[in-house]
């Protein structure tokens, strides 16, 4: 048995709307071998995993995948199983799965949910290995496997402040998504997506981050402002910390000049030994030290969001309670291992550490860590209370003085942060520190949150809510208008139309489309970029106010969406291209695919559907949000019936584009009028049309501008290049179009007919990654429309032999009577371009099915400038050539 490949899918996608792993195994040998057959798997399995007992399966019941075990299950199930166990056991909620053969007769697919990527691959890959082990007739040392687990599931999870965040955005519909495998979120999309890094924001400056690091500084900028803050000094070597100390008097304190979590801290020295070691300690962690007055009272953190006070906790310092049995470290060994303390952030509370300061601490009440106090009594580990070094809070929000508050958010905003820790020292928060001589001690940038959401004594404050009320105050909106566009045909022409009309709005636009992806009029990056990637790469640009996103049927299968839930979904059409490919054998596979752009879409948002499709009516009981049909005529029976039932459509009638709502109906634009349609004799242009018209209604665009982007949005190479782009060169015409499959070809052809040229010349290929039925089909359309063919090849022959793809279209013509004089191989399709070019004759149309558009165009545009300066061949110029 072997692993072949592992996927994660963390958008949603065909096997599921929730993340989920994807990992192609071998069963070899055991691909015929049941469970049932393998002695004593089920007993050592179960024993290993009692849990399994909780899963349904198929039979929908608990119990239901061990009677599945008993009766007898392939290896591949039992993976799929194990693997959502195992992350069970880690703590994920976790359930979806599903393993199915993928090609015959041992290679399986297995689908499972996870939460945490990095967890979730690797408990596929245990559950594998502890499968083939059991199999195998040994047993896995799983407690050494699940340890190794709990650390990448520890190292990999969101903190307790990250993930708090995370789901109070998911909970309200914001966007949210984890960039790599550290505490950066970003949530919303375009140019309301704001950036969170545990509790820091993305309006933090560098500069403001700089000063609140800098305990010095902020001390003084405080101070400057009649906050009261405690008198100290920054201390290079141990005299001048000792010398400082004597200036401002014993007790002091000692802290690294930059640190954080409360590490090197050493409070209330009383003497120039203990602050030597306390300096050895603080220096550690910084190049310098503060030295600074003591202030006697309790340690509160105030955090402050968006110029509120959002939570108090009182923090108290690590500690443990004797029993006159066992010593300091036996107790903090016991209290470690309390549920609730984790290694670092992970848990409410971190496990205490006997390090050299918490040592010092004991040393200075007379104790070690082999000290066994008595019964009751509490023995204090440290000076501080931070949470990070072991240390507890109660929750004190609603005990605060309303002059404390104004004092931490006046201090908040000195320093310029949005979300400030503000530790303030006093006797009793309630009562104003200018009465208890207290002082705000230092502010803190991403401050931790756990205090607050998990206290130990009090009530949890829900400070995550604070936070994104302020990232996304009421009336802010956290996204942008988003389109998705798939289908088989016309997804670039109606990406591009719907894009040229919102742009009309005066929005700056994001699109992804096989030519490229582009902010506004600029191009970022060229090529092929329909995917996953390239979606998130316009949703995550402040610069774009809308986007509209062309969607693949590749990209969805290989990587799923790349945005949550769009406003508005289209699907164009669907017909039997890429079949063969991917597990994707039948139309309805492919429709199924296609579908899921129309199910990830808003409740309140549309999904627009062709209902000339003879999928249409499997795609509406697939589509979520309302329905808008298109159709080419009036009379179009599902149609018809969508409107009875007051749903919305947009339909040609008496030539004219008409948007109706139940009963009413609005004309729009004559086809005449719409130049994509060439005057109404562009079928599938009208077709792309009417979808992108659906879509801008559904976005609320006034009747106004979709008019105006009709009339505006030309076939040319500027608005809609390499989508039936008609050049006159003189005394014929060339047309460029990216037709690959056979209802594109027909598309094309049908219209080329129209136009009624003496000729028509064809410069044809097609994918090698296409069906050799689909290859063949083309060449008998080309031969029964063509009077002379150029076959020419792709120059990604995707996993075909140089040659092959025209020999089958060769045989194909030649197999339907067309004169082999008339066909030619030229395999180059530049060299295929230009020599039907050469050989025109008057009044022919040359129509070029490219691969890449910007060569082809190339080529014309240098002929066309030819021509007009007469300086082609005589030859040719005459047209006097043989075809």
């Amino acid at each position: 048995m072997k692993i072949l490949s592992i996927q994660s899918f963390c958008g949603r996608n065909i096997f599921s709307h929730k993340p989920v792993i994807k990992i192609i195994v071998d069963l070899e040998e055991f691909h015929d071998i049941d469970t049932s057959k393998i002695d004593g798997f089920n007993d050592r399995l179960i024993k290993l995993f009692p849990g399994l007992y909780q899963h349904h399966c198929s039979l929908g019941r608990e119990g239901g995948f061990i009677e599945r075990l008993k009766e007898g299950t392939y290896l591949s199930h039992v993976t799929e199983h194990l693997a959502l166990e195992l992350q069970s056991i880690l703590g994920y909620d976790v359930y979806f799965g599903k393993a199915r053969l993928k090609e015959e007769p041992s290679v399986y697919q297995i689908i499972y949910e996870f939460m945490n990527e990095r967890c979730g691959i690797d408990c596929g890959k245990a559950a594998f290995g502890i499968v083939s082990t059991l199999a195998s007739g040994t047993v896995p040392d799983v407690d050494a496997i699940l340890g190794n687990l709990k650390k990448a599931s520890t190292e990999y999870e969101l903190g307790p402040s990250s993930r708090a965040i995370f789901e109070e955005a998911k909970r309200r519909g914001i966007p949210v998504m984890r960039i790599g495998n550290e505490s950066l979120m970003q949530l919303g999309y375009g140019k309301y997506l704001r950036l969170v890094e545990a509790s820091l924001t993305d309006a933090t400056s560098c500069i403001t981050a700089d000063i609140a690091s800098n305990k010095h500084l902020t001390k003084k900028i405080l101070s400057d402002n009649m906050i009261p803050v405690p008198c100290g000094d920054v201390a290079y070597t141990p005299d001048s910390a000792v010398s400082i100390a004597e200036e401002i008097g014993y007790p002091v304190v000692v802290k690294p000049f930059d640190g954080n979590q409360g590490k090197g801290v050493t409070l209330n020295i009383t003497n120039a030994e203990q602050l030597r070691k306390a300096y050895d300690e603080a220096i550690k962690y910084s190049k310098a030290v503060i030295v600074e007055k003591y202030i006697k009272g309790k340690d509160y953190r105030i955090l402050v969001v968006g110029g509120k006070v959002s939570a108090v906790s009182e923090r108290r310092p690590p500690c443990v309670v004797g029993d006159g049995i066992h010593s300091v470290k036996e107790l903090v060994d016991i209290e470690n291992m309390n549920e609730l303390r984790g290694d670092d952030h992970e848990k409410p509370l971190t496990k205490i550490l006997l390090d050299n300061v918490a040592l010092q601490v004991l040393a200075r009440n007379g104790m070690d860590e082999n000290y066994v106090p008595a019964p009751g009594q509490v023995v204090t580990l440290r000076d501080n209370g931070n949470i990070s070094t072991g240390g507890t809070a109660r929750s004190c929000t609603e005990e605060i003085h309303p002059y404390n508050s104004m004092i931490a958010v006046k201090a908040a905003k000195l320093i310029g942060l949005d979300i400030a820790g503000v530790d303030m020292t006093t006797e009793d928060i309630s009562v104003p520190i200018n009465e208890t001589n207290g002082a705000i001690i230092e502010i803190n940038a991403a401050p931790g949150l756990r205090m607050h959401i998990f206290p130990t004594e009090g009530k949890p404050d829900n400070v995550a809510s604070d936070i994104i009320d302020m990232l996304f105050p009421k009336g802010r909106p956290y996204t942008i208008p988003i389109v998705s566009v798939t289908g088989t045909n016309g997804k670039t022409t109606t990406t591009r139309l719907i894009g040229h009309t919102l742009s009309l709005k005066g929005l700056k636009v994001g699109m992804t489309t096989t030519s490229g992806i582009y902010v506004g009029d600029k191009c970022i990056l060229e090529g092929d970029n329909t995917g996953p990637i390239s979606a998130g790469i316009v949703l995550s640009s402040k610069e774009v106010e809308a986007a509209v996103l062309e969607t693949a049927r590749g990209g969805i299968i290989k990587r799923g969406l790349g945005y949550d839930l769009a406003d508005v979904g289209v699907i164009t059409n669907i017909s039997d291209d890429h079949l063969g490919l991917d597990g994707i054998n039948t139309l309805e596979d492919l429709a199924f695919v296609k579908s899921l752009v129309i199910e990830a879409v808003k409740p309140d948002g549309h999904s627009v559907i062709n209902a000339d499709d003879a999928m249409a009516r499997y795609f509406m009981n697939r589509a979520s949000g309302n329905i808008i049909l298109f159709s080419k005529t009036d009379s179009n029976p599902l149609l018809l019936e969508h409107v009875k039932k007051g749903g919305k459509a947009v339909y040609v009638r008496e030539n004219k584009m008409v948007i109706s709502e139940g009963n009413k109906g609005m004309a729009i634009l004559s086809l005449e009028d719409v130049p994509i349609t060439y005057g109404g004799k562009l079928e599938c242009n009208i077709e792309n049309a009417l979808a992108a018209v659906s879509a801008l209604y559904a976005l609320n665009v006034s009747v106004t501008v979709i008019r105006k982007g009709l009339r505006t949005f030309r076939p040319d190479a500027d608005s809609n290049p390499g989508r039936m782009n008609l050049f006159n060169m003189g005394y014929f015409s060339v047309m460029l179009d990216y037709g690959h499959n056979v209802a594109g070809y027909r598309a094309v052809i049908d219209f080329a007919e129209k136009l009624q040229p003496e000729r028509l010349v064809g410069v044809i290929g097609m994918p090698g990654d296409r069906l050799d039925s689909s290859i063949g089909e083309v060449g008998e359309i080309c031969a029964k429309a063509f009077s002379t063919i150029y076959i020419k090849e792709d120059r990604d022959l995707r996993g075909r032999r140089q040659g092959e793809v025209a020999q089958i279209l060769y045989n194909s013509v030649i197999e339907k009577g067309f004169k082999k004089e008339n066909v030619n191989i030229i395999l180059s399709e530049e060299e295929a371009l230009e020599t039907a070019i050469l050989n025109a004759k008057p009044g022919d149309l040359i129509i070029m099915f490219y691969e890449q558009f910007e060569p082809a165009l190339r080529i014309v545009e240098k002929f066309k400038q030819e021509m007009e300066q007469n300086l082609l061949p005589a030859a040719a110029a005459a047209g006097n050539t043989a075809g």
